[in-house]
């Protein structure tokens, strides 16, 4: 499979985007998820979905503004960012993880990942 992230971009504090991740080939992972990496700093997770059944989980960070979804066909992933601070400027990656449930929120447990899109926050 490959994963594929797109939509980044400059946004002012209080603004929203919605980033893509197109999936292509045969998804066999447990879950897919966001994750970003701001300069200096350590990868950290931004949310995921459940393959099968379609959970979601979110870190604390962007819980009530942020929203992970998927199309019908299992061919894209979004996130939609709302209520965007200066603290979620980062590279954003969709990647993929086939560990359990509990390891969900550590970035080193998924094992195939895509190109990253910048995302800017700034007045």
């Amino acid at each position: 499979v490959q994963l594929q992230a797109s939509g980044g971009g400059l946004v002012q504090p209080g603004g929203s985007l919605r980033l893509s991740c197109a999936i292509s080939g045969q998804f066999s992972g447990s879950f897919i998820g966001w994750l970003r990496q701001a300069p200096g700093k350590e990868r950290e997770f931004v949310a995921a979905m459940r393959w099968f059944g379609g959970h979601t989980y979110y870190a604390d960070s962007v819980k009530g503004r942020f929203t992970i979804s998927r199309d019908n066909a299992k061919r894209w992933v979004y996130l939609q960012m709302n209520g965007l601070k200066p603290e979620d400027t980062a590279i954003y990656y969709c990647a993929s993880s086939n560990g359990i449930t509990s390891s969900v929120y550590t970035p080193t447990m998924y094992n195939r990942w895509g190109q990253g899109t910048l995302v800017t926050v700034s007045s």
